[in-house]
């Protein structure tokens, strides 16, 4: 009765003028009417109204009447699953459709569970489920990582005989990948007689769900061989993922290539796929590019934009684009701030970091996450206020994991603070006894300070829980291929050419007034000896084969492993002057970029 009154108060429902009587009335909403106010409804309260319609006119228990409302109201944006399966539990007998839209719109409502419920009711019941059903019962699956769950709908697939439907083999390729079985992935998709983009498409994205990047630019290859199915922007997403991840920009150049020649408008995702590609393979100026020829940005792309400008040491820029997402009415949330506090950590700005810091709790409502605190603990550590960090550390809201400890404990190697960094160690040691770098900075500090018998201790216990620290390494890319160095390294091809190249850089250094930073080297050894082990680093090595193998003047692209010391910098620093080359490292977690020189750090890493 409620209902009939406020249908009275809209002009929504209202007819025509030369309706003549309520019978006609009766006559046009059976036939047609009740089916194009339907269409027309925009939100929950018009559709109620057209329901209270269908009510009242007596056309509810009509099937074609009832499957049209459930699927308005479980598959538009705007409407409720709760109230669709109301009326769906008023259908005596549904039909695969009706069990198909309600498993469609939990899905998109990301109500998993009740769509793999409704997928075993539909089967207790005897409704026999068609090659619509498959897809999104799958996707449930693999949106839960039930893999086990999966397999006996696999089972079920091949019992309906809809092991040969491409959309369903495509749904299984995907539903095997988010869940981690590959190889079952690749057995579906192998079996697929005409592939389509979406398969794939499936099997890229695949493959990137458990990071078999080479793979996925293999896969990307055959499908461009194959030349039967155009490129997607989806697919490309996936494959500039591998290319961020493998650290190749020359083939995440040729991936934007491919999308401005078969896209004419690249949306947001693509684009901000672009930008995180461009800034973790060090080419910092190509994703600022993108990112202010944005049509339309949203958070994400601001995101990916001040963690970009962040790792490259960019603080107060980093500044000045997390401002300008504030202008634009984009609310900060707790991911951005990991950003931003970052980038004040690796440009030393102290003053900018607390007070982001206290936005962050205090106008913005975020309590801090221990990601937050990290960078908090980074920021004072790394330009000497430990006492300050470790204060923050014991007055935290939550309990410091063994990051936050390791974080404070790097900061005390650098400044050589014995005293906190052994409460650190002590505390990270009770939380992660696996972890053989944070042993060795301990025993780093000992060495510094010639405390050979703690040093000897240390190794004892790493010794006694057979730990052993990981080599460092340095990647570098030349004529198409990734050659890897570690120190002291004569097994690679062409070594005494390399170590010529060493020597022949060696001596030009000595004319710049370069002096080898012997306290590097944490051994009981003489000088001799500490200045040979330092001049045969992995990433020294790297530099002498790029200089051999590229052409006089292009840059060099560098990815390490382990933190540089403070040699190593020093050392490139002078080599990009010598030799005119800009020279990229890849240091773990940031970028330096060294140019005439200097490096983009100033010197603050």
């Amino acid at each position: 009765m409620t209902r009939t009154i406020v249908l009275s108060q809209t002009h929504f429902l209202s007819l025509p003028n030369n309706q003549p009587n309520s019978i006609e009335l009766s006559n046009s909403f059976n036939e047609k009417g009740w089916l194009c106010l339907l269409k027309r409804c925009k939100n929950m309260e018009e559709f109620k109204q057209v329901h209270a319609h269908v009510l009242k006119w007596g056309i509810l228990f009509d099937s074609f009447c009832m499957s049209n409302l459930v699927a308005t109201c479980a598959l538009t944006k705007w409407g409720s699953m709760d109230y669709a399966c109301s009326i769906f539990n008023q259908i005596d007998e549904p039909c695969s459709f009706d069990y198909n839209t309600m498993i469609r719109g939990n899905v998109n409502k990301m109500k998993l569970e009740e769509a793999l419920l409704l997928y075993v009711e539909m089967i207790e019941e005897g409704v026999e489920p068609d090659k619509f059903t498959y897809p999104f019962v799958l996707k449930a699956c693999s949106l839960l990582g039930a893999c086990d769950e999966g397999i006996q709908v696999h089972g079920h697939v091949f019992k309906m005989g809809f092991e040969g439907d491409v959309f369903v083999q495509n749904s299984l390729v995907n539903m095997y990948g988010k869940c981690g079985a590959i190889n079952c992935a690749r057995d579906v998709f192998d079996k697929i007689g005409e592939k389509s983009v979406a398969s794939w498409s499936a099997i890229i994205g695949a493959y990137a769900c458990v990071e078999m990047w080479h793979e996925c630019l293999m896969l990307l290859g055959e499908m461009s061989n194959e030349g039967k199915c155009r490129v997607e922007e989806s697919t490309l997403v996936n494959v500039l993922s591998a290319c961020t991840h493998l650290g190749s920009p020359n083939l995440g150049k040729c991936i934007h290539g491919i999308l401005l020649r078969n896209i004419s408008e690249l949306n947001v995702v693509v684009e901000t796929s672009l930008i995180d590609m461009y800034v973790k393979c060090g080419c910092l100026e190509k994703g600022l590019r993108v990112f202010e020829n944005m049509s339309e940005k949203n958070i994400f792309s601001y995101t990916v934009m001040i963690s970009g400008l962040a790792i490259h040491g960019h603080g107060k820029e980093a500044l000045k684009v997390f401002s300008e997402m504030v202008e634009e009415g984009f609310e900060p949330d707790h991911v951005v701030f990991v950003g931003v506090l970052s980038a004040c950590s690796h440009a030393g700005l102290v003053d900018e970091g607390l007070q982001c810091f206290k936005t962050m709790q205090f106008e913005q409502k975020i309590n801090p996450t221990v990601q937050h605190y990290g960078c908090m603990v980074d920021l004072l550590g790394r330009i000497g206020m430990l006492k300050e960090a470790y204060e923050l550390i014991k007055s935290m809201s939550i309990k410091p994991n063994d990051v936050i400890w390791r974080s404070l404990l790097s900061a005390c190697k650098v400044h050589l603070n014995l005293e906190i960094a052994e409460i650190a160690a002590e505390n990270l040691f009770v939380l992660n006894q696996s972890n053989p770098g944070d042993y060795l900075v301990l025993a780093n500090m000992y060495a510094k300070v010639q405390k050979w018998d703690d040093v000897a201790k240390i190794r004892k216990k790493m010794a006694e829980k057979s730990l052993v620290q990981t080599p460092g390494f340095s990647l570098i890319e030349a004529k198409r291929k990734v050659y890897k160095f570690v120190s002291q390294d004569r097994s690679i091809p062409q070594w005494n050419t390399i170590y010529d190249m060493i020597h022949q850089m060696e001596w030009q250094l000595k004319f710049e007034g370069y002096i080898p930073d012997t306290s590097q080297v944490l051994l009981d050894v003489d000088e001799e000896e500490k200045k040979e082990r330092l001049k045969y680093h992995s990433q020294k090595l790297a530099i002498a084969f790029g200089l051999i193998h590229t052409s006089e003047g292009s840059p060099l692209r560098i990815t390490r492993n382990l933190r540089m010391c403070s040699d190593c910098h020093t050392y490139t620093k002078y080599i990009s002057m010598i030799y005119e080359r800009e020279i990229t490292i890849r240091d773990r977690h940031r970028f330096h970029h060294f140019k005439n020189g200097t490096c983009s750090c100033k010197d603050y890493w």
